[in-house]
């Protein structure tokens, strides 16, 4: 099967979604899914034949809400240092911390569909990130990041465990991390440290409730 390009990517998205302001940062438009948009009906079978990875980057997952409604109140966290937004989905973390005064935001995700997601997403916000769909966890953290953001990254055992290993990395190097993360069954409970703790509205199309409670930890 073909990759599809750029623009192919491109043109999906903005076929599959819509414009949306996410509950807890209703400063940010995404375009995201929903039940009136067409990729909310697909099954994984259906993605298969389209060659279409979960498409992560059509949702707004709390752990990304918390932390970007983190960032956005809170600029002093990311203002004029460079991050980066590790499993970035639909962008809304970066956008955020471009949005409180983040010198340069690289976010990652090894989805290209991701890729295609921040740039309509980030162009709507009037912001501008950098995109990698390398896989971070196979090399070192970068020496130039100062601050490692992750929203939603404890979902799979074994990629948890990946994570949380590089981010320790990261802070070992003198980088600032935070973590957003709605209590994943893989969430280390040791080891953190709490900075705020929000009731994120989701849904039960994708959460096992309405409201989340969604907190967003660094590592001391």
């Amino acid at each position: 099967m073909i990759a599809p390009t750029p623009e192919a990517r491109r043109a999906f998205i903005l076929e599959n979604t819509r414009p949306q302001r996410p509950p807890h940062t209703p400063e940010l438009e995404l375009r995201l899914a929903d039940e009136i948009t067409p990729i909310w009906r697909l099954t994984e079978e259906a993605l298969a034949e389209i060659g279409l990875p979960p498409p992560f980057w059509a949702f707004a997952w709390a752990g990304g809400q918390a932390l970007a409604r983190y960032l956005l109140d809170h600029p002093e966290a990311v203002a004029g240092r460079r991050a980066i937004d590790f499993a970035s989905g639909s962008g809304i973390v970066a956008i955020a911390a471009m949005k409180a005064g983040a010198a340069r935001v690289l976010a990652a995700d090894i989805d290209p569909f991701c890729g295609a997601a921040l740039a309509v997403n980030a162009e709507a916000n009037g912001v501008a990130c950098d995109f990698t769909d390398a896989d971070l966890l196979d090399q070192a953290p970068p020496a130039w990041a100062e601050v490692i953001l992750a929203g939603d990254i404890c979902y799979e055992k074994p990629l948890a465990a990946r994570v949380m290993a590089w981010l320790d990395a990261a802070r070992a190097e003198g980088a600032t991390v935070l973590i957003g993360d709605p209590g994943r069954s893989y969430f280390p409970r040791e080891g953190l440290e709490k900075l705020a703790e929000y009731q994120v509205p989701t849904t039960r199309e994708l959460e096992d409730m309405e409201v989340k409670k969604t907190a967003v930890w660094t590592l001391p």
